[in-house]
């Protein structure tokens, strides 16, 4: 819980503020039943009309105040809790951006959608609850007993063994239920997993007429949530019936006995009337104090869940010093070795030992499967080495700020995103302080300029999520020049030129030759035109260098490169029909 009141940050005062009016609700009603036992017995009884009214005008004067300490207490705690919600989400979503590729790798989207949305309102009505019922009720209770037991300590006795009883009915409930709300949460995953999956690929899903197949998918996962919800409400159905029959049990003993310690000339009249309003108070408490318990429980598994993205540290971070400048765009891989899960047995990457020189342009081919994503990943620190040294400019990436590291190396991934917003605004991605003529330079350079000036509003056009409103190509040329708007010493293209024809292809790669001679420029493609140029091609296999030189001395002296070249220029298949494998990422 230290993580989560952390987040309280400067709504402390409202969250203070809260229960002193809840206390401030709570004397009022306390003195009420004393008042109104004083109009019974000091005013009817003796037919006192001026002590009636005194007593009334101090009632609705304590009625009013209780009313502006409830309100004021409801204003100050929903301002407290909505403050804290936004707080955790604010943290939690800071946190996620310091995440490694590794961490991220750890939770599914879905999963941290959940747990940014449903899981933090939960916190947040917990918390409200806390700060409002949580000192209501037990100041209510307390205070109510002691004035019964001050009025009559035989009739109050009662209230103790119904307060003993409903007391052993929450705790056996509360743990049963906390354990049912954890295992709703987790389906609360599933659900956002199979909505996010269905709206993204909602054009392969029309594509393949598999709206009934994603209708029963989602059915399936509503059902769940339903089935678990229906099983907690079970419970707590069981808890309400019990309560309101021990509340009707205490008013008919205490009416039953009170009459005739009346009768008997042991209390009066106007006394019994407020034992009856305290029973009702203390009842009434104890029902909200199990309300304020089931929504702890409640709570308590999103408390974990948030905790959990809170508390996971960063596999990837400066050290002390960091580098912040990087001379060049030169790397080296120093017998490299490295595997996404780190209790694995297997490398995905082994014994790479290669150097490039700053300025050059290096290819990378191999098959489905080669690794080739996870060389490149290495070079901009989206993950570390298990064993050995990657370089850039003569220093060891971890010895580099991230950021410092990142701009200079720019990465185009294979999936490529774009986000709402104009062409312009996509661009200054790279650089948010880039003039237009920056912008329309990094265009022309990645190729992107014909059809952007094509569109009716040009570089103003708007972009929807995810680039949807534009082709495959389209959005690869706009995101090379999103990456050449950081002016990097390095220039990673993990099979980003893959949608596009062969002489868009072509005039990428001249205009990079001649428009940045001085950038590193690593290009992975599946093409063997795409490389064919470059200075040196490295040829990857099953996480190995296979081979590396220039396209003439690949083809007398590596094999793989040779079917792969004879199969592309003889049109008989690509790189996977005579490479295969899976791809490891």
């Amino acid at each position: 819980m230290k993580k989560i009141s952390a987040q309280i940050g400067q709504f402390w005062k409202n969250t203070i503020l809260t229960p002193l009016f809840m206390l401030l609700e709570v004397a009022m009603e306390m003195v009420i039943p004393l008042l109104m036992a004083s109009i019974i017995d000091d005013g009817v009884n003796t037919g006192d009309m001026d002590h009636i009214l005194k007593m009334g005008i101090l009632m609705v004067l304590c009625a009013g105040i209780g009313l502006f300490g409830g309100i004021m207490g409801g204003k100050h705690g929903a301002i407290a809790s909505a403050g804290l919600a936004k707080n955790l989400r604010a943290a939690m979503f800071r946190k996620i951006q310091t995440y490694s590729f590794s961490n991220i790798d750890n939770y599914s989207s879905s999963s941290l959608i959940t747990r940014l949305t449903t899981d933090v309102t939960n916190v947040q009505n917990a918390f409200q609850m806390v700060i409002r019922m949580g000192m209501r009720a037990p100041a209510s209770l307390i205070v109510a007993m002691i004035m019964a037991f001050r009025i009559n300590s035989e009739l109050s006795v009662i209230y103790l063994g119904a307060v003993a009883f409903l007391a052993v009915i929450i705790l056996v409930l509360m743990p049963v239920t906390g354990k049912k709300f954890s295992q709703v949460f987790k389906k609360y995953d599933a659900l956002n997993a199979s909505v996010q999956e269905n709206i993204s690929g909602i054009r392969v899903v029309k594509a393949y007429v598999r709206e009934e197949h994603e209708k029963e998918k989602f059915k399936k996962a509503t059902k769940d949530i339903y089935k678990s919800f229906v099983s907690v409400e079970k419970l707590m159905t069981l808890m309400m019936p019990v309560m309101m029959g021990t509340v009707y049990a205490c008013i008919l003993l205490i009416s039953w006995n009170g009459a005739q310690f009346v009768v008997g000339g042991k209390l009066q009249t106007g006394d019994l009337m407020s034992l009856l309003t305290y029973c009702m108070n203390i009842l009434m408490s104890l029902m909200m104090l199990a309300m304020v318990f089931v929504m702890i429980m409640m709570s308590n598994a999103s408390v974990k869940r948030i905790n959990e993205v809170l508390n996971e540290e960063p596999s990837i971070k400066n050290g002390e010093n960091p580098i912040t400048d990087i001379p060049d765009g030169s790397i080296r891989f120093k017998d490299v070795n490295f595997k996404y899960n780190k209790n694995g047995r297997d490398f995905v990457l082994k014994d790479i030992d290669v150097e490039i020189a700053s300025g050059e342009t290096i290819g990378i081919i191999g098959g489905t499967g080669s690794a080739k994503t996870s060389f490149v990943n290495l070079i901009s620190r989206l993950y570390d080495v298990d064993e050995g040294v990657v370089e850039v400019g003569g220093h060891d990436v971890k010895d580099y700020d991230l950021k410092s590291l990142r701009d200079a190396v720019s990465v185009v991934l294979q999936k490529n995103v774009l986000f709402s917003g104009t062409i312009y605004d996509n661009l200054r991605w790279g650089d948010k302080d880039a003039s237009d003529e920056e912008c329309k330079r990094a265009a022309r350079l990645a190729c992107a300029d014909e059809f952007i000036e094509r569109l009716p509003d040009g570089y103003n056009t708007m972009i929807e999520q995810g680039g949807s409103n534009v082709s495959g190509g389209q959005r690869q040329r706009l995101c090379i020049a999103r990456a050449l708007m950081k002016h990097p010493k390095v220039l990673i293209l993990d099979d980003s030129t893959s949608a596009v024809d062969t002489a868009t292809d072509a005039n990428i790669r001249r205009a990079f030759r001649e428009e940045i001679p001085g950038t590193t420029k690593i290009i992975i493609a599946q093409r063997i035109s795409s490389v064919m140029d470059a200075d040196r091609i490295i040829v990857m296999d099953d996480g190995c260098i296979s081979a590396i030189g220039d396209h003439e001395k690949l083809l007398s002296e590596s094999e793989i490169y040779r079917d792969v070249y004879e199969s592309q220029t003889g049109g008989t298949g690509d790189f996977d029909e005579s490479a295969g494998g899976k791809e490891a990422v």
